[in-house]
């Protein structure tokens, strides 16, 4: 994680901005039909009130799979923090605990299984022999503990040390051999680059030998990129930790990894490698919103250079996850332009609450057999697991 405004004097994030910012991830990212139940006019007459309840318990013996489940470490929080009052709030939202809290909240939810990432950006950007050695003991310490510990309720995402990738590579094939692990998590840019860059051809490779999914979770701007487009001068428009917001969860993480995934097609990536499989999460980053203007603008100019129109690689190449974005328009949305069979269900715990998320997809108004695809059936058969 970057530190703000590097070079000059850090802001302080006080716990209470963190703690309202939580709040407003995990209560505000739409009015699911629960919610609507919940803001109904008490002038509206019992028996629509009753349809908003039978709505509520709809779908109650649904099994869900996380695919977009957070956790960290004593280590990781120290790397990746700004300061102090920002390690506060982690620990203080549980994303550190991988025993009784966390199994605690999935049993709340129903949650029957989560699949843990570790917060961005992870061991990623750290160099040389010690990123790898982060990378490999991250890995084992979940192996020896919440996986051990809670049979059953617990798979992983390797971390990978991508800043040296014939190594990562080595270590998202190990993990998923001898560990068990069903793929690996990456936090956007590294050291400057994506993944389409060459460097990173020998983790994709193996990633597609190994058949296991990448998935692409956004990571925070270069600083140069910081400066132009989320930070000002005016002292005056700038709470305490806004633009830290503003550059990731608040808008900037979700155009950074739809523009990775733009990046991985018209660079030719799935050309290279068709059976690589990619997840992005947030109902799609802004994808569905934009993709007509995408695909119809992006299809003349790499009618030549790619293999398929530009839009086939999205129903080819990637799956979808809901994780944070409770909002039924949202889902339909997506659904219009991506197959059922592709989407997933994820909370982003420990920044959107889990209750919250299996609530309020069980309200969603769809076909129980799509249901069940996205609650669970399609991560089973994407990983090969079984709820």
């Amino acid at each position: 994680m970057r530190l703000i405004g590097e070079g000059t004097a850090k802001p302080l994030i006080g716990r209470r901005g963190f703690i309202a910012r939580a709040a407003a991830i995990g209560a505000g990212v739409g009015l699911s039909a629960t919610a609507l139940a919940a803001c109904t006019d008490d002038k509206e007459d019992s028996e629509a009130s009753l349809s908003e309840k039978d709505i509520a318990l709809r779908d109650q013996d649904l099994k869900f799979i996380g695919t977009e489940e957070t956790f960290s470490t004593p280590t990781l929080l120290k790397m990746n923090s700004i300061n102090k009052d920002h390690i506060a709030f982690l620990e203080e939202i549980g994303l550190s605990d991988l025993g009784e809290r966390r199994i605690g909240d999935m049993d709340e939810g129903g949650l029957d299984v989560q699949i843990l990432s570790a917060h961005t950006p992870s061991v990623q950007n750290v160099p040389g022999q010690r990123g790898i050695d982060l990378a490999y003991r991250l890995n084992r310490q979940l192996v020896d503990g919440p996986i051990a510990s809670y049979p059953g309720r617990f798979q992983a995402f390797a971390t990978l040390p991508l800043q040296s990738p014939e190594a990562a590579a080595d270590e998202l094939e190990r993990s998923v051999k001898q560990d068990g692990f069903l793929g690996a998590l990456t936090n956007g840019h590294i050291a400057k680059k994506y993944l389409d860059h060459p460097d990173f051809e020998p983790v994709l490779a193996r990633a597609e030998a190994l058949d296991v999914p990448i998935y692409l979770h956004p990571g925070y701007p270069a600083d140069e990129i910081f400066q132009i487009y989320y930070s000002t001068t005016r002292s005056k428009y700038t709470e305490e930790y806004q633009d830290y917001i503003f550059s990731g969860s608040g808008y900037g993480w979700h155009q950074e990894v739809l523009t990775q995934c733009i990046r991985m097609i018209a660079y030719g990536v799935f050309d290279r490698f068709p059976k690589l499989k990619v997840i992005i999460g947030h109902m799609g980053e802004g994808l569905p919103f934009y993709y007509e203007r995408i695909v119809g603008d992006m299809g003349e100019p790499t009618e030549d250079s790619l293999e398929k129109p530009f839009g086939q690689y999205f129903q080819d190449n990637f799956w979808f996850t809901t994780s944070a974005f409770f909002q039924d328009n949202l889902l339909h949305l997506l659904l219009k332009y991506i197959s059922v069979d592709r989407v997933m269900f994820a909370t982003d715990y420990p920044f959107a609450g889990i209750k919250e998320g299996t609530d309020w997809f069980r309200a969603v108004d769809l076909p129980r057999e799509d249901k069940e695809k996205i609650a669970f059936r399609n991560a089973e058969n994407l990983f090969g697991i079984k709820v």
